[in-house]
């Protein structure tokens, strides 16, 4: 009679290790206690959370400037919010002058890592990550500063969000350095920002690897965007967002994609392996999620786009969506491929001069044998053309970023 009670446990636990993996069980304990030091941290605290792995059911918070968090290493101190019950973000951070280094954060139910409105923040070798790989239920950023100025980003890890991996918003003044982002849907997303340098990252397996995006109806309109020196490589993941976000309608397969967004110099970078292109120009009027009639102040077009001197890998021979494929097809054979830059045509039409845009506004390829294909977008693809005479020019170089914390931080 003894034996069974302890034959059941054992068949418990065995058939619990066929079925569905456990919820993770919270340790409450330090999840209050770090809540606790969160809210009670003043200006100078620093807190360290030693090497573990740290089980949380509900989102932690920090209202406290000039506060720094540490962990042992982005893969010793692990913040895992695996069945997550409260609160949307992993960590929310309303506050400025904030660091947070050496740890990572798994599995939040939304947002691993959101910054709002803070002013010189260091995101250093944080890890934000699904576990269960790229999902639509996965949540939205990985690394998420919106509304801030002076932030660096800086040997950072981002893998698995359902939008966009390492995402700076409506900001001013960003360094994104010496950073991965693998299996999101979109790896670097810049947008609405003001002032950024994006450089010396990876970013592949996504399904679009950097984009320079502006979207309307938000208070800040982005410019002066640097992206060089990055490999981007490879991201041909299927799209997994959430129909109706921006994210959505990027073709699996595109390397850089720069929509409404003025001023972007792309130089110096290793692009390639893109089934759709390795760069995308679009207007707003060419992304799916348009709506006209809320964009009477907002500028569509991008202009200003300099690219020169990358070095792009094979691309444009199995495009997504498909009146790209069609397109393919129809221009370029069975066998062939798109060019290496894609541009849907919008133009505004009130600035031309004798035809063609202001120096200072053009959309410039200046690099080597690279392509590009004008699709006539504003005339439903009527026209046609890879005519590159136009294109064959150079823009001033953007200036640096300039960022006290990414200066210092050279030889971290």
């Amino acid at each position: 009679m003894r034996l069974a009670p302890l034959f059941l446990l054992a068949l418990s636990v065995l058939l619990a290790g066929c079925g569905e993996e456990p919820t993770p069980v919270a340790d409450l304990d330090f999840q209050k206690d770090l809540q606790t030091q969160l809210i009670k941290a003043k200006p100078g605290s620093v807190i360290e959370i030693p090497a573990g792995t740290y089980q949380l059911d509900r989102s932690l918070s920090l209202k406290v400037s000039g506060v720094t968090i540490k962990g042992a290493g982005m893969d010793k101190t692990i913040l895992s919010f695996k069945g997550q019950k409260s609160g949307a973000e992993g960590l929310l951070v309303d506050a400025s002058d904030f660091t947070i280094e050496d740890i990572a954060l798994e599995d939040s139910k939304g947002d691993a890592l959101k910054v709002v409105g803070g002013k010189n923040i260091i995101i250093r070798r944080v890890r934000t990550e699904w576990t269960n790989g790229p999902a639509t239920e996965n949540g939205a950023y990985g690394i998420y500063p919106v509304q801030t100025e002076n932030t660096l980003i800086d040997g950072v890890v981002a893998i698995g969000a359902s939008d966009a991996g390492i995402y700076v918003g409506q900001s001013r003044n960003v360094v994104v350095r010496n950073s991965r982002a693998e299996r999101n849907v979109a790896g670097i997303e810049i947008e609405n920002t003001i002032d950024a340098d994006v450089y010396d990252n990876v970013a592949t397996g996504n399904t679009g690897g950097v984009l320079v995006f502006n979207m309307p109806n938000l208070p800040q309109a982005g410019r002066v965007t640097r992206v060089f020196r990055n490999r981007i490589e490879g991201n041909n993941h299927k799209n997994f967002g959430h129909k109706g976000t921006p994210v959505a309608s990027i073709p699996a397969g595109s390397g850089v994609v720069i929509n409404s967004n003025d001023d972007v110099e792309v130089f110096d970078n290793d692009i390639g392996e893109h089934k759709t292109a390795n760069v995308i120009i679009s207007s707003y009027f060419s992304t799916g999620y348009s709506d006209l009639s809320t964009a009477e102040s907002f500028d569509p077009y991008p202009e200003g786009i300099h690219i020169h001197g990358n070095r792009f890998g094979p691309a444009g021979d199995s495009p997504d969506h498909l009146e790209l494929k069609a397109l393919k097809v129809s221009q370029f054979g069975l066998n062939g491929r798109l060019p290496d830059v894609l541009w849907d045509g919008y133009v505004n039409l009130d600035i031309l001069v004798d035809g063609k845009l202001p120096a200072d506004r053009a959309i410039c390829i200046n690099n080597g044998e690279a392509g590009m294909i004008n699709v006539d977008g504003p005339n439903n693809f009527k026209n046609i053309s890879t005519d590159m005479t136009h294109y064959r020019c150079s823009l001033p170089p953007l200036p640096a970023v300039k960022l006290a914390s990414a200066e210092a931080d050279q030889g971290a």
